[in-house]
């Protein structure tokens, strides 16, 4: 599945904000937006703070769910991102931009993840906003495989709960495997 910059890579950066496990220091954070693309993305320990509280918020937008819960969720981000899009020409080809002009960069942050949820959810399927099947894991992640049945957050996730699997049904483990078998990453 293709995604546009604003699109799925923003949701990308959605998923990868609600993996964080503790708050993050701005350098921490400024290598992570690095990694999705964001221009502007030097921040104050308090934008850092800002964006840590986000994360949370973000994370009930992921995992199974009735699509009337997601839209809620989503549509109360995008209301309190406070966002306008609009065109931008700054690099000479029209393309929308989900913040305003001289929004800082956490203002920024919140304006594109939530619009990147919601073009996920209206583009593609609500599905797609996962949650992964290992037993202990749960990551956030964003189905961008053709079938749009991805249950786990990696090849490694889904290898590791097939053997979880196989040792159950070959030696009577005990250990939980939470996964569907019908579906693959």
């Amino acid at each position: 599945m293709h995604f546009n910059h604003y699109g799925g890579e923003a949701a990308r950066l959605a998923a990868d904000l609600v993996n964080l496990t503790a708050p993050p220091p701005p350098e921490h954070l400024e290598s992570l937006l690095a990694t999705h693309g964001v221009v502007h993305r030097t921040l104050t320990a308090a934008q850092a703070e800002t964006i840590w509280t986000w994360s949370r918020r973000l994370a009930a937008c992921f995992g199974p769910q009735d699509l009337e819960e997601r839209c809620q969720a989503v549509n109360t981000l995008l209301a309190d991102a406070s966002s306008s899009p609009r065109i931008s020409l700054h690099d000479g080809r029209p393309h929308l931009h989900y913040s305003a002009t001289g929004a800082d960069a956490a203002a920024h942050i919140r304006a594109v993840t939530a619009a990147g949820l919601a073009y996920v959810v209206c583009s593609a399927s609500a599905e797609r906003l996962g949650r992964c099947a290992r037993h202990d894991c749960g990551l956030a992640f964003v189905d961008t495989s053709r079938n749009g049945r991805r249950v786990y957050c990696s090849v490694r996730c889904a290898n590791n709960d097939a053997v979880a699997r196989h040792r159950e049904r070959v030696h009577g483990d005990a250990r939980p495997s939470t996964a569907r078998k019908t579906r693959r990453t």
